[in-house]
């Protein structure tokens, strides 16, 4: 299983060849760009999107949106064959599970992304189509697909996030990075020594490490090496002027440049995952952007979060599911035969797992460890495990477990003072960032599970037989 493409570029030529690509030319960047993209986004299986040829701008320059709203490319994105939801979940787990995680990126000296370089006076963001993607926004927001390099500057990890940046003028721009985040705990170690702390913003680059860029990796693994390692290939990276990093070789635009722990700026408000605009507007940090990298005919890539469900977010609940699954087994629990984060609640506060009880108060450890290992824990909010009859990616079935096979009185567990932030609408304004969690143990009880009533359907072999015998008259394909 191999990734099959290499760089963005090539992504997106595949993808028009699977006739999953949609050109839309002359859409404005501040009026029509966001509206059109909320469309596709809240459509399933609906195309990838690429604006080209945007009033005001270059007609080279172009923006991408919803990139992995079908799992036709998310097979294509993460290497592995297209097929049922929990046959692709497999084959994710075992590619991670076959991965060392040692494949490092390699230094050159050019790339693409020194088609063009901007330094001085010449730094100018307004030549780029940020667009303003929703009305109630406080800006053009440059990065939503994007990835944010920041290093510990202890050990000199690098680390890749996907975290909002909005354009301030046109050398400035703001970085809102949620409390406990890595690049948030980077930045925090160079202010609180009262040091600038060095950023590089790509805006548009390989679609699987900006997918690496948007999920719990662990502490003090780099994106790189782990979405190397995934595509079994290095990333080609060249060496930023002012801040040393490696910005990789192919990247659309980069942005190099420094935050000074002194200066802020008015960031937001601006459209969550949660479907609300919850961090509202508040002075946040400003990277001065000292040289500006960008290829001929730059894409920026764009992730803006809408109301859920958006199907573009697929790819986030299909990975994190993956992470999350693997890290419940590292903490030594088996049993569990699928894990999925619903798209109702943005990838992150609605979880689902099945399991296949083994002994009692099984159900509730997965549920436990689900809720705060590093994959889950942050801004969650439900929990749900079932039994392994269900199937955790269909909402009706779990609804249906919750409704049929948990008590109210017994089968809900609390956790309090959970990791959340300033994106989680509930939290009241200025009381800090933390929530609570309900772990609902949705599973027949352990100790009478094999004398629970029958589900009354059809068993599948009937289904199958049945099926298959009436297919020419029900017009069934494929049963």
């Amino acid at each position: 299983m191999t990734v099959e493409y290499n760089g963005l570029r090539e992504w997106i030529r595949i993808v028009d060849e699977m006739e999953e690509l949609k050109i839309i030319v002359g859409a404005d960047k501040a009026k029509d760009l966001g509206v059109i993209t909320d469309y596709y986004q809240k459509r399933k299986d609906s195309p990838a999107v690429l604006f080209e040829s945007i009033p005001g701008f270059p007609a080279g320059h172009k923006v991408l949106v919803n990139s992995f709203a079908t799992f036709r490319r998310i097979g294509l994105t993460l290497g592995i064959p297209y097929g049922p939801v929990p046959e692709m979940l497999r084959a994710w787990r075992e590619k991670m599970d076959r991965c060392d995680y040692q494949t490092e990126p390699v230094l050159l000296d050019n790339g693409p992304v020194m088609e063009n370089i901007l330094e001085g006076e010449e730094v100018d963001l307004s030549k780029f189509p940020a667009p303003r993607w929703h009305s109630g926004d406080g800006g053009d927001y440059i990065g939503t697909g994007c990835m944010v390099l920041t290093k510990d500057p202890d050990n000199h990890w690098i680390n890749l996030g996907t975290y909002r940046v909005m354009v301030h003028d046109r050398n400035r721009v703001g970085f809102y990075i949620s409390p406990g985040k890595h690049g948030w705990q980077h930045r925090e170690k160079y202010f609180s020594r009262d040091e600038p702390c060095p950023v590089v913003v790509v805006a548009g680059g390989d679609p699987l490490l900006q997918v690496a860029s948007r999920q719990e990796i662990p502490f003090g693994l780099s994106e790189y090496v782990w979405a190397g390692s995934m595509r079994n290939s290095a990333y080609e990276v060249i060496q930023g002027k002012y801040t040393g990093f490696p910005i990789p070789a192919d990247a659309e635009i980069a942005l190099e440049g420094f935050a000074d722990p002194r200066e802020r700026m008015q960031e937001g408000p601006f459209g969550e995952f949660t479907g609300y605009y919850a961090s509202g507007e508040r002075p946040e940090p400003v990277i001065r952007v000292k040289a500006i990298y960008h290829r001929d005919n730059p894409i920026i890539v764009g992730r803006p979060p809408s109301k859920p469900p958006f199907y573009d977010v697929n790819i986030d609940s299909f990975v994190k599911s993956g992470l999350v699954w693997d890290q419940v087994e590292k903490a030594g629990i088996r049993g569990v035969t699928a894990v999925w984060g619903h798209l109702e609640g943005g990838g992150r506060m609605f979880w689902a797992a099945s399991v296949c009880q083994a002994y009692p108060g099984h159900s509730k450890q997965v549920g436990h460890v689900m809720a705060q290992c590093h994959a889950g824990a942050y801004l969650g909010r439900y929990v749900i495990v079932v039994d392994e009859d269900i199937d955790v990616t269909n909402l009706s079935e779990v609804i249906w477990a919750i409704c049929t096979r948990s008590d109210p009185a017994t089968s809900m567990d609390f956790i309090h003072g959970a990791w959340s932030g300033p994106l989680d609408p509930i939290l009241p304004p200025g009381k800090g960032y933390r929530n609570s969690r309900a772990i609902i143990d949705a599973c027949k009880p352990y100790e009478w599970k094999d004398q629970f009533p029958l589900v009354c359907e059809p068993s599948r072999e009937e289904r199958t037989e049945v099926l298959a015998k009436w297919a020419g008259v029900l017009g069934l394909r494929d049963e």
